[in-house]
């Protein structure tokens, strides 16, 4: 017995899903937000804390712990004004996850 979900979709299809979900996370954004970091954050900081993306305009930031995440929000404001050369696309707020080590 043969299910309608059995059958095989068109490649446009699939694509057109993966894109529409990539539509929602600009990863050229983040990718320039992982060239500034450096220059914005304190180097520890730097070294151990990861931009992963941006969307709706957070920020999310993976820190190894919650030493980490409260300096992230220690230095919130900072960060966010060394990221404002992005323009309309800078990110207005941050929020921290611990890291999968």
């Amino acid at each position: 017995m043969s299910r309608a979900n059995d059958t095989p979709r068109p490649l446009s299809d699939l694509l057109n899903t993966l894109a529409g979900r990539l539509r929602k996370v600009d990863l050229r954004l983040i990718d320039e937000v992982r060239q500034l970091w450096p220059a914005v954050v304190d180097p520890v900081l730097a070294e151990h804390c990861r931009p992963e993306f941006v969307k709706n305009g957070v920020l999310l930031v993976s820190v190894p712990s919650g030493a980490f995440a409260q300096r992230i929000n220690l230095e919130r404001a900072s960060i966010l004004r060394g990221l404002a050369p992005l323009g309309d696309r800078a990110p207005t707020s941050i929020r921290t996850v611990l890291a999968n080590t």
